[in-house]
């Protein structure tokens, strides 16, 4: 029988009310609680940073092609660029691509009775694939296409139809921005749709419309257009795309990553990391903090007991593991109970969402849960070599204690 084992869990799980009955069960609680706070702190984070990152590729894909221009803004009207099969074709040659969609983009006034509202107007082709839009459509539906001339529909915001108390089915005036001063270009579009990303610069400024009526209000032609989004299957791969990919496209265009166009957005969610480290660090902190207090006033209380073991021949280590086993017990019952609390939290927030935040201000309605089970097992892993070490501690005090003196320890 080991004896060590035997006694640590007569102690551990000893009726009798005392004090050391009450430290074990309040550093259980403790270990509970961090473990849980880790664990939902790291799925929240990834929820919310995974969301966000998915509502920017959506809208602009993964990776953007167009003319080379050093100096331009990241949202602004294009240099036209003609219609090439060496970047259509990338799909065929990079597995990773999903899908290769072309785009224009035209600076625009819609105007109602009452008030105008600028807009940056996005025209895209037929076999554009607005399922990577579906979650964000509100009401009505994405625009149709005619094979004869362009589509007379539009896609606004919901923000933007608000300002400009347009329902579903109604007409607007949009006004198209001519170069060199030229008259502005009127066009008379049907809401078809409206959508809301939660992301305010696009909410306040992105339409969507058929590429054709930007051709046509450019006078470009058919196989002129202002860029090409490549949507990936994975986006932890559009590093890598994006660098090999950048040697395939013609002389002249350059590829961006949608990172490297936005950088403000992905910055943001990067510090995001130092919270996740903060509270990691904190809980931690707290779940060894007491799992040392707990071991020493185990220890200082089991002073005579630990005497007597020794008088009687037991040998240090014997002794060093009744300590250990109590460590070891507190540690896979706050592991255990835990994860079952931290999962069951983050499971009810996917279901319900009863924790909410303000859009404005974080991009989403509600927190969004991602859990990643690799990171939940290097908290789980990391939490029981950290305690582990720790339990060390009061065993070299234990292996200090003399017979005589303990057994006389009142």
């Amino acid at each position: 029988m080991n004896v060590a084992s035997f006694i640590a869990r007569r102690i551990a799980f000893n009726q009798e009310k005392s004090f050391s009955r009450f430290v074990i069960r309040l550093s259980v609680v403790a270990t509970i609680i961090s473990v849980s706070v880790m664990i939902i702190t790291i799925a929240f984070a990834s929820g919310f940073q995974q969301t966000i990152s998915q509502k920017v590729f959506s809208f602009w894909g993964h990776i953007r092609i167009q003319n080379y221009e050093a100096a331009k803004v990241a949202i602004a009207e294009e240099t036209p660029i003609l219609k090439n099969d060496s970047v259509t074709d990338l799909v065929k040659l990079y597995p990773a691509i999903k899908n290769v969609q072309a785009f224009a983009t035209k600076n625009a006034i819609l105007k109602t009775s009452e008030t105008i509202e600028g807009v940056l107007f996005k025209g895209v082709e037929k076999d554009y694939d607005f399922n990577n839009l579906t979650n964000f459509l509100v009401e009505g539906r994405w625009i149709r296409f005619t094979d004869s001339s362009y589509s007379n529909e539009i896609n606004l915001s919901a923000s933007t139809a608000q300002q400009l108390k347009l329902k579903l089915n109604d007409y607007v005036l949009i006004y198209f921005i001519q170069p060199n001063g030229a008259a502005p270009r009127p066009r008379k579009l049907l809401v078809a749709g409206i959508y809301k990303t939660g992301i305010e610069e696009y909410d306040k400024l992105i339409a969507i419309g058929d590429l054709k009526l930007i051709q046509r209000l450019n006078n470009w032609n058919d196989s002129q257009i202002g860029g090409y989004e490549i949507f990936l299957k994975d986006f932890a791969q559009m590093e890598k795309v994006n660098a090999d990919i950048l040697y395939q496209i013609p002389i002249g265009l350059n590829s961006s990553t949608i990172k490297q166009i936005y950088p403000n957005i992905f910055d943001w969610l990067a510090l995001q990391n130092k919270t996740i480290v903060i509270v990691l660090v904190i809980m931690i902190g707290i779940a060894l903090l007491n799992l040392i207090t707990c071991l020493l006033i185990l220890v200082l209380e089991r002073t005579r007991m630990v005497g007597i073991l020794k008088a009687i021949g037991a040998r240090d280590f014997t002794v060093q593991k009744i300590f250990l086993y109590h460590g070891i017990i507190i540690t896979f019952t706050g592991l255990l109970l835990g994860n079952i609390l931290g999962l069951a939290v983050c499971w009810l927030q996917q279901k319900y969402g009863f924790i909410k935040l303000p859009e404005d201000a974080y991009y989403i309605s509600q927190a969004a849960v991602n859990i990643v089970w690799w990171q939940i097992a290097l908290v789980d892993i990391g939490t029981l070599v950290i305690c582990f070490l720790i339990l060390l501690i009061p065993t070299i005090i234990v292996k200090r204690i003399q017979p005589v003196k303990a057994i006389q320890f009142r």
